[in-house]
């Protein structure tokens, strides 16, 4: 690294709510190195160069809350983190993927900052992120930097891979309307909703938008034959096959006449208003270089209009305009096309543009306009003159307000008779005012897949808000498209609790998509194994169209790491921090950190939904504030915060009296059975099962289950076996005991060994895998306690532990092994050999064994096959 450099550490793409913000962000690691000692007003020039280079810097307000705030800033001295942040969502501005969320915050080590920017697109963000680094090094090292080719590869990055214009008009209307959104590939195909209340779109198109419809808007004979058994006004012609036939059929109809695809689209091969042999049999190759045909119609006199047509109303309607040029006597009419026409700012190739460019080597049809009046691209027209260059080549102004009552009527019919829920209607008529059989006007076409871009940015009148409207008409009023999604987090029970909450919604007859740490379920079928806690699997549950009920559990490193892949949850599960775990990853080092971590699952639940905290959690009490919804509390003791809770008329889940209750307010009491009556409990032996099973309680109360369906669950959950399998699994023989758990963190050990209290032995023995790598102090703090808790202990190589790690844990560990209870720690490397040893001593006595599981993907599969094998159940 230099002395005065940039380096990325990492680049996390944060792809759904997360600890920064609701939306996709990617959070840069960055090591500024020596530049912490030098803040931007002590860089000789780099304030200058970047404000020259990067003039519209002056709108951001950063801090200061004005414009030129974040100048300021620079002026005053900010570091590099900070500046860095500003210049990538600007270039993103520039490059047309507007962005204005960002931070930067230290890090912890010295000069190492995270930077949060607003990333719309991954890859666009990443590009934009990298794209600022080495600016900002040029202006620190006083070299040149060329924004503007810069910002060029940033824009042709946006339209390759962002949304187009029409699908993102409806996706922000979704948005709007709260509708949740996926994108499901590269293009414009887009998920609306989760499970099975979603809708699909793709451009213009909908999952509504059936192949035969599209095939018939496709076949222009067809279309027009349809439409005419139907009593919609259509233009006379027919399909031809050759030039001489062409001209066979415009004398047939009469001219003028209008040659054009048999299965074309947005115009192209359209030659309109020919008069004569000449031009029709010249229109011939243009129309069959764009189909697979050509059709002779009747030349309609008027203007061409475009009828958007969304769920059996008319949406938008637009005027087309000819595009022309007009000669001053010195150019030709390609420099007119390019100084006149192409340098409207709304020509371009990209896909935001309403138009395209002009090119006469690409448009046979206004090559052959061209030749009708006497001209092609080199001819020099004079001073004045005025030369059509395309008939149909501008639809720039809205006209939605003047369509007629029976001409929008007309453009539906013709849109439920071909069978499209989107169609463009395109209708030829003097005046689109006044009904078409006044004025021989007539509709010529019906399109599938319409642009939208006319209707969204129209030269002249009002846009129209076309994306609402197709929204409005896959989701009708008081549908939002989503599913129940319930969200478990915590420290420690987090799985247990969305196996509970699953069986109990699978119990209300939904079908529902588990993910957890156990894997990916739908319905009762697993179908994939190993941690699915991550962004992935939670997707799958969402896209999977039979699904009716999601719960997914979210581990904080996939939070800090990918984000969540919900944008809001109608209910959110805490069991609690405590003293937390995984402490050292992400640079997070206080269990106080977690705080910002877990508050995510409590930021996106729903206005009517609900968040299920632990009343005996501290950090989870203060989160209650944050809650849009409902707040209920869960505790197996009564404290202050139920008490004043339930004064205030909220709901809680605890126990009296050795009873599970649902208590609302001072008074309302639902009893649902016996604490030590559950079989999770093991006779009410096991506590932190109880604060499970409390908290699953909570969440089913919030979804609106049944009292008697939520007691039958709990009589009836699976305690272990295939239910939560590796969890308080307990196995006998004779007298003997063995509890296979995957407790990995002290408060998980402590709460574990107060379970164990309740089951007598004479001995106790414990075999633990480590787990995943933790800092020092964590394994010394799990070493205290399993030495004041067992009388013997076995280490062992956890799979998902490098050899060097897992010699570095064990040592760790063995030196923090003191208490009074210990008498005995031996190292067996090989896991199974090192439970099938434990469980052999076992043999005649009446000791209880503890198996840790191991983290990897099939941590627990091992210990529960030998442990099985002991006990003669395999």
């Amino acid at each position: 690294m230099k002395k005065k450099d940039i380096e990325f550490l990492d680049v996390l793409s944060l792809r759904g709510p997360n600890i920064w913000t609701y939306r996709p962000v990617l959070e840069a690691w960055i090591d500024i190195g020596e530049l912490e000692d030098f803040p931007s007003n002590t860089l000789p020039g780099f304030n200058e160069r970047l404000s020259a280079w990067l003039p519209s810097l002056v709108e951001h307000r950063c801090s200061i809350g004005e414009r030129g705030g974040f100048l300021q800033r620079l002026r005053d001295g900010t570091w590099m983190g900070h500046i860095l942040e500003h210049v990538t969502l600007e270039l993103q501005n520039l490059a047309g993927m507007q962005a204005g969320f960002g931070k930067a915050r230290e890090a912890g080590p010295r000069g190492v900052y995270k930077v949060a920017i607003r990333a719309r697109n991954e890859t666009v963000s990443r590009a934009a992120l990298n794209t600022a680094r080495a600016l900002l090094m040029a202006a620190i090292e006083d070299r040149p930097f060329d924004v503007a080719a810069a910002v060029a590869e940033l824009r042709d990055m946006v339209d390759s891979h962002c949304l187009g214009p029409s699908t993102a008009s409806i996706v922000d209307a979704a948005t709007d309307r709260g509708i949740p959104s996926m994108r499901l590939n590269d293009g414009n195909l887009v998920q609306l909703g989760y499970g099975v209340n979603q809708r699909r779109i793709w451009t213009a198109e909908t999952d509504q938008t059936s192949a035969i419809a599209e095939g018939i808007s496709r076949d222009k004979d067809l279309t027009k034959q349809l439409l005419g058994y139907c009593g919609v006004p259509i233009p006379e012609g027919r399909l031809v096959d050759s030039p001489e036939d062409a001209w066979d059929a415009a004398e047939d109809i009469g001219l003028p006449v209008v040659v054009k695809p048999y299965d074309g689209n947005h115009g192209r091969g359209v030659c309109a208003n020919l008069n004569s042999r000449e031009e029709v049999m010249a229109a011939y190759p243009v129309a069959r270089a764009e189909g697979s045909g050509v059709i002779v119609e009747r030349f309609i006199f008027g203007a061409e209009h475009r009828l958007l047509v969304v769920g059996g109303k008319l949406a938008a309607a637009a005027r087309g305009e000819e595009a022309a040029v007009v000669g001053d006597g010195r150019s030709t009419i390609v420099e007119l096309i390019n100084s006149q026409l192409n340098t409207d700012p709304r020509r371009g190739e990209e896909e935001e543009f309403p138009l395209t460019p002009i090119l006469l080597e690409r448009e046979p049809a206004a090559r052959l306009e061209l030749s009708r009046q006497g001209y092609d691209g080199q001819s020099i027209p004079p001073a004045g003159q005025r030369v059509l260059v395309q008939r149909n080549g501008n639809m720039t102004c809205d006209i939605t307000s003047l369509v007629h009552p029976d001409v929008a009527a007309a453009a539906v019919l013709a849109a439920r008779v071909v069978g499209l829920d989107i169609a463009g209607v395109d209708v030829v008529a003097e005046d689109i005012s006044r009904p078409l059989a006044e004025q021989r006007g007539a509709i010529v076409e019906v399109n599938a897949g319409p642009g939208l871009l006319m209707h969204l940015k129209p030269e002249f009148g009002e846009p129209r808000p076309v994306g609402r409207a197709i929204v409005d008409s896959l989701f009708p009023a008081g549908n939002d498209g989503r599913i129940p999604v319930v969200a478990v987090g915590g420290t420690n029970g987090k799985t247990v609790v969305a196996q509970l909450v699953a069986s109990l919604l699978r119990l209300s007859d939904k079908r529902v998509a588990l993910s957890c740490s156990d894997g990916l379920y739908f319905d009762q079928r697993r179908i994939g194994r190993g941690d699915g806690c991550g962004w992935e699997a939670a997707r799958k549950c969402l896209i999977n169209r039979s699904i009716e009920a999601a719960v997914i559990e979210s581990d904080s490193r996939h939070i800090l790491g990918e984000g969540l892949a919900y944008d809001r949850c109608q209910v959110a599960v805490l069991t609690g921090i405590g003293a937390g775990d995984h402490l050292g990853d992400y640079y997070i080092e206080q269990p106080e950190q977690l705080f910002t971590v877990w508050r995510t699952l409590v930021d996106v639940v729903l206005p009517g939904g609900a968040a299920v905290l632990n009343a005996a959690d501290p950090q989870l009490v203060e989160m209650a504030e944050l809650c849009d919804g409902e707040v209920i509390y869960f505790a197996r003791a009564r404290n202050a915060v139920i008490d004043g809770h339930l004064a205030a008329g909220g709901r809680a889940v605890l126990l009296e009296d050795g009873q599970i209750v649902l208590a609302q307010g001072r008074e309302q009491r639902q009893t649902l059975g016996v604490a030590a009556d559950v079989p999770l409990s093991y006779d009410g032996r096991v506590g932190f099962q109880l604060d499970n099973l409390l908290a699953a309680l909570a969440a089913a109360w919030a979804l609106g289950l049944s009292e008697d369906l939520m007691r039958t669950g709990v009589d009836t959950f699976d305690v272990g076996q295939a239910g939560v399998p590796g969890r308080f699994t307990v196995f006998r023989r004779g007298e003997a005991t063995v509890v296979v758990d995957d407790a990995h963190n002290a408060d998980a050990m402590r709460a574990l060994i107060e379970a164990l209290d309740a089951f007598p032995a004479a001995r106790r023995h414990a075999v633990c895998a480590l787990g995943a790598p933790r800092r020092s102090e964590d394994w010394q703090a799990q070493a205290a306690v399993l030495a004041a808790g067992f009388d013997q202990l076995t280490l062992t190589t956890d799979a998902s532990l490098t050899v060097q790690v897992a010699a570095d844990a064990q040592e760790t560990f063995t030196a923090a092994l003191h208490g009074e209870r210990l008498n005995g720690c031996q190292r067996q490397d090989d896991p199974r050999l090192a439970i099938s040893q434990a469980l052999a001593a076992l043999t005649g006595s009446a000791d209880l064994l503890w198996i840790q599981t191991g983290e990897g993907p099939e941590g627990g599969l091992l210990a529960l096959e030998l442990a099985r094998q002991w006990a003669g159940q395999a």
